[in-house]
């Protein structure tokens, strides 16, 4: 008879959520195999950034809070490490799986690795190969101290080979937000969200905004925003403005770009369910995030990363997707063709079936831990 491997799943930041809870699902289609922990860092901890996955999703609340709360990278890491590594101690797991490249995935990963206790990364491999973002470094140290290197696309296979990682450590499982997506796009349907902003059936353009490269500095926010502006003559806009985009709009005194756009909708941080909604019934989506490029491919909708590169070039090769780095003439432009019906042609890449969670597990009860 088998063991029940104990693991504790790690997340911190609000993509951990949507890409834990897969696993956690599919944990309890195995009963009597595993010890399921969820522990939850703390790095980000308000209503709107997790505590709302638990209520709106049905993710049962952490078993385990370390609550570091913000701070510099270097303050975060350092007290995630900590409280990890008592935590390490005293519960002593088979197994810890980190998902994604935040801060919590990093120091989890440190902590495991030098205790000796094996490391699943969900979403290794993937590559910016611009290492002035934290994440890449995340990412990079991650990989370099996993045991398991479950990745989402042929690209990060090739990626880890690359550095090194040895072939059978490397599982292609495909992507575990993909899996929450299909799991959640039926209920995300039925959100009120576009009733609430007033957008009804009229068409519009959706939003996100958050990476320092481009809202911590006057001149590419303010570029951004004219462009927006511009963009706006033509569509509705809407977008969920986060603190930190909130906060530098103000320190720079850009209120007045924002307040003469009469289609652009601004609203709080929205929940997952209603982020999702929103998504799905866009014309375009204009983004600097990571999971949203992959969201959007599965949903067929154009998205426009307002990036000058990306760890899933799978989403534009395969997807929907297209850089358009901060430069406000080529966001213009770009959205602007999507406008007038030209569309790239694009596929949904492979094993993006929500049936990732399923093969996740299947590797570890296969493996030697059992």
């Amino acid at each position: 008879m088998t063991k029940r491997l104990k693991i504790i799943n790690v997340v911190g930041a609000r993509p951990n959520f949507i890409k834990i809870i897969p696993l956690i699902d599919e944990y309890k289609k195995h009963p009597g195999k595993f010890d399921s922990i969820l522990l939850h860092t703390g790095q980000h901890y308000d209503f709107d950034m997790s505590k709302i996955f638990f209520d709106q999703l049905s993710l049962t609340e952490p078993n385990i809070h370390l609550g570091v709360g913000s701070g510099s990278h270097a303050e975060q890491t350092a007290k995630i490490m900590s409280g990890f590594e008592q935590m390490l101690l005293k519960e002593k797991p088979d197994l810890v799986v980190v998902v994604g490249d935040v801060n919590s995935t990093l120091a989890c990963s440190i902590v495991a690795a030098k205790l000796t206790i094996p490391i699943a990364h969900v979403e290794a491999g993937l590559r910016s190969f611009d290492r002035t973002m934290p994440e890449e470094i995340n990412r990079i140290v991650t990989d370099a101290l996993s045991d398991f290197l479950f990745t989402t696309c042929e690209d990060a296979n090739i990626n880890l080979k690359r550095e090194g990682i040895p072939e059978k450590k490397i599982h292609f499982v495909g992507n575990v937000m993909i899996d929450s997506l299909m799991k959640f796009k039926d209920v995300a349907d039925h959100s009120n969200i576009r009733k609430t902003l007033g957008l009804d059936s009229k068409p519009y353009g959706y939003i996100t905004l958050h990476r320092p490269s481009n809202v911590d500095q006057r001149k590419s926010l303010e570029g951004i925003l004219n462009a927006f502006e511009e963009i706006g003559h033509e569509l509705t806009l809407v977008w969920p403005v986060h603190p930190r985009p909130r906060k530098m709009i103000e320190s720079f005194g850009l209120n007045s770009v924002t307040a003469r756009m009469p289609n652009l909708v601004v609203c709080e941080p929205l929940g997952y369910l209603d982020s999702l909604h929103l998504m799905m019934h866009a014309r375009l989506v204009l983004t600097d995030s990571g999971g949203i490029q992959e969201e959007t491919t599965v949903l067929k909708i154009p998205c426009l990363t307002l990036r000058e590169n990306t760890e899933r070039p799978v989403t534009i090769t395969e997807g929907t997707n297209a850089l358009v780095g901060n430069d406000p003439a080529k966001i213009v432009a770009e959205a602007k063709k999507i406008l007038s019906g030209i569309n790239k042609s694009s596929q949904i890449p492979q094993h993006w079936d929500g049936m990732a969670a399923k093969r996740i597990v299947d590797t570890l009860l296969q493996s030697k831990l059992n």
